[in-house]
Formats: C-alpha cells, structure tokens, sequence
C-alpha cells in the first residue's frame, strides 16, 4: 500500500491482464479491395444529418440519376409525352408547373420512327431556344442492354457528344432487349443491371418507354421484375383526344401526380406534291371523365383490332357507308391478328369463335367499334 492509499500490485496486476488481453487477441486480417470499398461506405446512426435539398430531375415526376418507365398502349402517344419532358430538360423551363431545376443534356435513344421521330424533333426544335437545340442529341439505332456491351458504347458515345447529361430516354425497352426476353424475370434482371451501370456512368436518370400488357390493369408488359426495379411508373391513358400521364409508383414520392394534354398540329413544310408535312408537340388541358376500362378477352380483341388497322388499314372511298376519317379493315383481317394475339390459350376453334363474338359483342356494344359490310374500325382512334 502506498502512501495515497493505491495498492500497487493491484495495479500492476491490472496492467497485466490488460497487456495479455491485447497480445491474446489476433490481428484483424486485411481487408479485400472489395470489402475496404464497402467499408468505407459504412455509416453509423447518429453520424448523418437528413438531407434535406431537393435531387429532383422533374419536381414530382422524376428524381436525378434514378430509372424510371412510362408504358400505354399503342399509338397513346408515349413518345409526344417523353419528347416533351426532354425538351423541358434541355431547355431548363418548368414542366407544366413542375419544377426543373436548370437546362442541362438529353440523349434520346430511338430503336424505331425513323423520319416521322425526326419530324417530330424538328416540331420540337419551334418550342426550344436556339442556343440548347444542341444539347439535344438523336441516336437511331439498334441497341442490346440485355448483354453487357452497349451500356458501355452508350456511355462512350455520351461523353464525346454531351456534357454531363442528366435524362436518357430508351424508346422503347422491347426494341432494347436484345435477344433477351422481357417475359423472363431473369432477362429483365439482366436488362436492369446494366441500365444501372449506365446509370452510375453518366450520373443520368434513365427513362424506359413501354407498352401495357394485354391487362392494361395491371401496368406494364412483361416481367414484374420491371416494376420491382424502377424508382417511378408513368402510365399514359386516352379519353378521346385527351392523354392523360399518371404517377403510379414512385420510390420516393407521392403517387397520383397529373398531367392531361393534347397534341397540337405543328405544319413542318409540303412534300413533293405540294400536300402538307405536319407533326405534333404536347399542348395542356383540361382533364376530361375516362372512360370504363376495358380488360381480358375484350381488351385484347381491341388492342388486336388497333395492331390490324396500324398494319393494313385504309380510309374507304365509299363515304356514304363508311367514316371519311378512319381506317378500316376486314373482319377477317381482324380475326387473324385475334389469334396471333393469343385471344384464347385453346386449340379448339369453337372457343375461339366463342371469344371473339363475345369480345366483338361487347365492343360494339361500348361505342367502341362499329362494323358495316364485314369491314371493321374503330369509332375513336
């Protein structure tokens, strides 16, 4: 015992057992560059403030460096609407009263249009300033983001046209999918993962544009592992000539956002006949009732009818019995594309006849459809 009252040999003792602790306990083993890198992205509780500035591509829409899809049926008009969303981007103007917080690069990637895409570009180029038309960049082509390699070539090929983009719209996923199959959970994995690489490449908010499925109910086509994966869902529905583009599924955000438009004629020039060269940008207004939804066997039969009238449909000359602005077909016609629909999943003939008169019954019946002489067309394109 010392003279302060401390007992010396307890302390050293202590010191002791403190000393053997350290020296029984073995060195941590050295981290791999791939364990260090996660490491060093570990955070603790308490350690961060909430972030509170707003990262927002399209305040409400869309968030910068995210994946998003905006999917509707045919000929809805899914490209009019991301055309203009782009547009808005580049220009850095607020999106029909949603905030775009400055101009910045835009790469529209189109696997399909060709010139009427490029005629509608040059609608476009009416509404944007002359001095960000530029950063504005067109690539047609063919591209496959189910395999590895052309999310690296697109990255490439941004950084030698744009500076720091911040959307890239994919128009549309199927022309993407390569050889891949967007049915295919593992597929559409595949797809996603690289479109993540692109994404982490260019810093860029990625939109897909897409097609329903043949329930338009239940949102986009193919895969669930789609909307499992995106941040945001657009849906585009028509009522007449009223578009209607609803949020429905947002990581981050609040659902049911709103935007009703229509398309605005824009004349381009006259061919070489001297007849008008027209295309169409996006014009706001007011939201209008939908109308009932249609689903199963009857959707499908009208989704077929639209495929048959985009493929082979003509305005008859006989005015008198038939509409002098729309395209009709035969009824036939309209039966065959049925069955490459998949109308029924039986062999039988007998059940398909039963479906299809069925379906036929129920969208004449809806104002849908009128038939005249075996030629078929639809009462609102």
């Amino acid at each position: 015992m010392t003279a302060d009252g401390s007992n010396i040999f307890a302390e050293a003792a202590q010191d002791y057992r403190a000393q053997r602790d350290r020296v029984a306990q073995p060195a941590p083993a050295p981290l791999s560059p791939r364990a260090a890198r996660l490491s060093a992205r570990i955070l603790r509780l308490g350690t961060f403030e909430p972030e509170l500035s707003g990262r927002h591509l399209v305040k409400g829409w869309l968030d910068q460096g995210s994946l998003s899809v905006v999917y509707g049926e045919s000929n809805v008009g899914k490209t009019f609407f991301c055309l203009d969303v782009a547009s808005h981007v580049v220009a850095g103007k607020d999106w029909h009263g949603s905030r775009i917080p400055s101009a910045a690069p835009v790469l529209y990637v189109a696997g399909e249009g060709g010139r009427v895409l490029r005629n509608r570009l040059c609608a476009l180029e009416e509404t944007l300033p002359a001095s960000r038309c530029e950063d504005f960049a067109l690539l047609q082509a063919t591209i496959d983001l189910h395999a590895s390699g052309d999310w690296k070539v697109i990255a490439e090929v941004v950084s030698q046209w744009l500076q720091k983009p911040v959307l890239i719209v994919i128009d549309t996923l199927a022309r993407a999918m390569g050889s891949g199959d967007e049915n295919v959970a593992r597929d559409v994995g595949n797809l996603i993962r690289n479109l993540d690489h692109l994404r982490s490449a260019t810093g860029a908010h990625v939109m897909l544009v897409h097609h329903s499925g043949k329930d338009a109910a239940k949102g986009a086509r193919g895969s669930s592992a789609l909307r499992a994966a995106v941040d945001t869902e657009i849906e585009l529905t028509r009522t007449d000539d009223v578009i209607q583009a609803e949020t429905r599924k947002q990581r981050d955000m609040e659902v049911g956002a709103t935007f009703t438009y229509r398309l605005k004629d824009i004349r381009l020039g006259t061919d070489e006949d001297g007849d008008p060269v027209s295309s169409a940008v996006v014009e706001p207004c007011d939201p209008v009732k939908k109308k009932k939804r249609l689903t199963g066997k009857t959707e499908v039969a009208l989704l077929a009818l639209d495929d048959a009238i985009s493929a082979t449909g003509k305005v008859m000359q006989d005015t008198s019995n038939y509409p002098v602005n729309r395209r009709c077909v035969h009824i036939e016609t309209w039966k065959q594309t049925c069955r490459e629909n998949h109308l029924t999943d039986g062999e039988s003939s007998s059940s398909f006849r039963t479906a299809f008169g069925r379906a036929q019954e129920k969208l004449q019946d809806e104002g849908f459809i009128r038939i005249k002489n075996s030629m078929v067309w639809r009462v609102e394109e």
